[in-house]
């Protein structure tokens, strides 16, 4: 004989394994619901807080979902327009008709609170939120065919997906922001070099963007060998050495050793050769125990984690910023991470770069310090070639479209900036017979809040360094290379220091 059934309330879910409720403001979604039928203007205020996820009670999210229906529809919102609604939507009977519907708006004495109450109601499905993910993380725990981590990976791409959804900026007022906007004015002012920013150490190049700005993702592309990672560690050596400003930079190419020789040999001036080998001769000695000490106590930090995930990468910067007050993060290169942490099957790795610099834009904005991401060009502008009266030099330039999944780097980038050496291509004077003997050009070619342009720095590949024109002492008043009175150097020509051999077009080690 089948057993009587009665209409017993559903009691709410329990979580097994710990035997306690989900949390849950079943009092506070039913106020919430009865004043969103009772004041006109009231979807308005919650729209952005709460979203069908937010509501632990099944009748409740139905009811939820027709009062965001009428509003997109722009109708009037009461309990006869809802009801209307349900009705369409073959569901009044299900919530409880209209009786329910009446019965939660009166339940309601003010709507003073709506969105105190609206707030509650999201927390509490932000809490759901993370016990399923942490319920979900100690079920693959106890999978031995886990890898643990591609497992931390997951868990925190997950955790960091949450808490994006619940990263919300209020609207405000106009006046506090023009005192923010006129404070940073003021301390501009103040400054003998009139930035707004932190300092390149590049005049020309500062005086264009006022120092790189809080907030900015900047991207700096170029083919290889045309000396990316030496210009990330000329500017860190100006802007952490000689400014003392703390930075950061994120190798996922060369072990943090391979770096630091390429930063000794950058401000010591010594021949990377001679620092692999340690064939240093004595007064090499001599400079290198004196300008090392430079480098000692710099307010530089350095992490070599190769095929870095966006979301791991965040983290770290998130931490680094808390405890070290970083103020720029360099990140080399922007191809070598990923974004398979997410979880996302992504359909070509066009997709996957896009998360990448989206995140990396949201990051800089989040943490209110400059981003600054080397990335590859692809070979579009070595391929190109002079023709129809366009000279060589300006045919190998690179441009936006060069841009390995260009797209959404371009997009997302508030500064592109290309690197150009005119010497590699064997192109040795512009077209008013300029030398172009150790020139490299730095193209601005996109500047979401200011001017784009070229400026132009004395590159130094056997230092793999960058310097201002008019800061090299390496180089004669007439902005001609003096290599050394042992060589005779003509444009283009190898030349020959004892055991060491060097061409001016030599790549960038």
């Amino acid at each position: 004989m089948d057993k009587p059934t009665t209409n017993r309330k559903k009691t709410p879910a329990v979580v097994a394994d710990i035997g306690r409720l989900q949390p849950q403001a079943l009092e506070l979604e039913e106020a919430v619901l009865g004043a969103l039928m009772l004041e006109k203007d009231a979807f308005s205020e919650v729209s952005e807080i709460l979203n069908l996820d937010c509501f632990y009670e099944p009748r409740h999210k139905h009811i939820f979902k027709a009062i965001q229906q009428l509003a997109i529809k722009q109708r009037p919102i009461d309990i006869l327009t809802v009801q209307e609604q349900l009705k369409q939507e073959g569901v009044l009977d299900e919530v409880g008709g209209a009786y329910f519907l009446a019965e939660l708006s009166s339940k309601v004495v003010s709507t003073a609170h709506l969105e105190y109450h609206a707030r509650i109601v999201a927390q509490k499905h932000l809490a759901r939120a993370l016990i399923s993910y942490t319920s979900e993380i100690q079920g693959d725990a106890y999978d031995e065919a886990m890898d643990v981590d591609e497992l931390m990976q997951k868990a925190e791409a997950q955790l960091f997906k949450l808490s994006q959804q619940n990263l919300k900026k209020d609207v405000i007022q106009i006046n506090p922001v023009i005192d923010e906007a006129l404070n940073i004015l003021n301390l501009a002012a103040k400054r003998e070099d009139g930035l707004s920013g932190i300092e390149s150490g590049f005049h020309a190049l500062d005086k264009i963007t006022s120092g790189w700005q809080n907030s900015d993702l900047i991207i700096i592309a170029a083919r290889p060998a045309m000396g990316k990672t030496a210009l990330a560690l000329s500017m860190i050596r100006n802007m952490a050495v000689d400014n003392k400003q703390s930075v950061a930079i994120f190798s996922m190419e060369m072990s943090n050793v391979q770096l630091v020789n390429r930063l000794i040999v950058n401000v010591c001036e010594i021949e990377a050769e001679k620092i692999k080998s340690g064939r240093l001769q004595d007064f090499e000695w001599y400079q290198l125990d004196q300008k090392i000490k430079e480098l000692y106590d710099a307010p530089i930090f350095i992490d070599d984690t190769p095929s870095l995930s966006v979301f791991e990468f965040a983290t770290k910067a998130r931490k680094l910023v808390r405890e070290h007050q970083i103020k720029l993060i360099m990140i080399d290169y922007l191809q070598l991470m990923n974004a398979t942490a997410k979880g996302i099957k992504y359909g070509n790795r066009q997709e996957e770069v896009m998360t990448i610099s989206r995140s990396l834009k949201a990051l800089s904005k989040e943490l209110n310090i400059p981003i600054i991401a080397l990335s590859q060009v692809n070979r579009a502008s070595t391929n190109r070639t002079g023709a129809m009266g366009v000279p060589v030099n300006e045919a190998k330039r690179p441009q936006l479209s060069d841009l390995r999944e260009s797209g959404a780097i371009e997009q997302d980038a508030d500064l592109v900036i290309f690197i150009h050496r005119p010497e590699y291509y064997r192109i040795l004077e512009d077209e008013n017979q300029n030398s172009l003997v150790g020139i490299a050009e730095l193209i601005i070619a996109k500047h979401r809040n200011g001017a784009t342009g070229d400026i132009r720095l004395r590159f130094r590949s056997n230092f793999a360094k960058f310097s201002n024109l008019e800061d090299d002492a390496f180089f004669s008043g007439e902005d001609q290379p003096i290599i050394s009175s042992r060589a005779n150097y003509q444009a283009g020509d190898d030349f020959d220091f004892g055991a060491e051999s060097y061409s001016s077009a030599d790549k960038v080690f």
